[in-house]
């Protein structure tokens, strides 16, 4: 059974049993941050293309003629994709290394979104959608891997803090981006140039990349049994999908909330989203630093209570104060991944970790991405979109008893 031993030479590690050794990565945070900019900038892509669409929801939804639910379901159709193939990760890392599986889900990108950019029809944007759910769910598990064995285990917080600045760059992106296309081509633009950006950065990791010379591990029956009947595996998961509820879940619905319960008008609803989530660059490094100097499991607590409580005040507030509420929850919801995955690398051993990383994520997506839309717009339909995000509220808010129940490894051993 492999693990993440860390190549030498750039030759692949033989397939022995092996521990990871801290002494042998380097001290320095500094002496590999180009590498790590690198993954961040190839998570980029792999996170904007999944939420771009929101942004042009308002626009999608009146040219398709879709109802609220439909509207909601295509982000569903995003993470069935995502959910497939994370869970197949560890087949595809254990067979082609996690530094070829990070290149062909680059290249698996760009080839989805151009075909998505194409579509001229529910079923085609359906189709297209979990093509590129599917292209992006093997990136996660091996930049993680390839990230955690990078580093030494101390600096895992200030990394995967770096590595999260991608999602909260594309949250605050993903608006102006496309607004700006939209002035000028269709909306189906915006996807055809994501596409030739994974091609390329696909090139210049193949290039330039550093790390992941090494195989996975794949789902054995055996592991799978131990990690499942582990009750901190399924705490993790259910923290991972309130999590993602808290930001990507109500992000994804934000614009067409705005536009149908308040009638903004969408350039300046995009406008206000994108604004409010430019905090959260900093406080995402903050998030990290605290992550490592007061333990993941102190911030998440926290986090769940603010960011759930928040979450409500969207969906109550009127107008005059909606833009507060929406500043301000981003602010606190982004501090969740840099300690939910600091606290996701260390309730299993160095050999179960891509493994771990590979069923949790996709069941949280699936949950926190995808089902958590389609009940805000399910829940619009029936009554308003602002009873939906207060429920998703509420749910969030449980977040800060469930992680009083996760039990964390020692990780100074590895």
């Amino acid at each position: 059974m492999t693990s993440f031993q860390p190549p030498e030479n750039n030759r692949p590690v033989p397939k022995v049993d092996h521990k990871i050794n801290c002494a042998e990565v380097p001290e320095r945070f500094t002496a590999l941050l180009t590498p790590l900019l690198l993954l961040t900038s190839i998570f980029f892509v792999n996170f904007i293309s999944r939420i771009a669409l929101a942004p042009l929801m308002p626009k999608v939804k009146a040219e398709l003629a879709l109802s609220h639910a439909e509207a909601g379901s295509l982000f569903l159709m995003i993470s069935l994709g995502y959910f497939a193939t994370l869970l197949a990760s560890g087949f595809i890392s254990s067979h082609i290394t996690h530094r070829r599986t990070i290149m062909f889900s680059s290249m698996a990108m760009g080839a989805a979104l151009i075909t998505t950019s194409f579509s001229t029809g529910i079923w085609g944007m359906r189709v297209g959608l979990i093509l590129l759910g599917m292209a992006a769910g093997p990136y996660m598990p091996s930049g993680m891997a390839t990230m955690t064995t990078l580093f030494h285990f101390r600096h895992w917080g200030k990394a995967l803090a770096i590595h999260e600045l991608a999602p909260n760059f594309s949250f605050i992106l993903a608006p102006f981006v496309a607004e700006v296309v939209m002035y000028w081509f269709s909306w189906r633009t915006v996807f055809l140039v994501l596409g030739v950006v994974a091609f390329i950065l696909a090139a210049v990791f193949a290039r330039y990349g550093r790390g992941g010379e090494f195989r996975g591990e794949s789902i054995k029956l055996s592991s799978l049994r131990q990690l499942l009947s582990r009750p901190a595996f399924w705490i993790m998961v259910v923290l991972f999908s309130l999590g993602i509820s808290s930001t990507l879940g109500v992000y994804t619905m934000l614009p067409l909330y705005l536009v149908t319960d308040h009638g903004l008008d969408r350039n300046w609803a995009n406008t206000l989203i994108a604004f409010s989530r430019i905090a959260g660059l900093g406080v995402a490094l903050i998030g990290g630093w605290a992550t490592d100097r007061f333990g993941p499991l102190k911030i998440l607590r926290i986090v769940f209570a603010l960011a759930g409580l928040l979450t409500i005040l969207i969906g109550l507030t009127p107008q005059t104060w909606v833009a507060v509420a929406i500043f301000v929850q981003p602010i606190i919801a982004v501090c969740f991944f840099p300690a939910g995955l600091a606290a996701l690398s260390m309730v299993s051993s160095a050999s179960e970790r891509n493994l771990t990383v590979s069923l949790t994520i996709p069941l949280a997506f699936l949950m926190g991405g995808g089902a958590a839309p389609a009940l805000i717009g399910f829940i619009g339909d029936m009554h308003s979109f602002g009873w939906g995000i207060v429920l998703v509220g509420g749910l969030i808010l449980t977040g800060s008893i469930f992680s009083g129940f996760v039990k964390l490894r020692d990780q100074g051993g590895e």
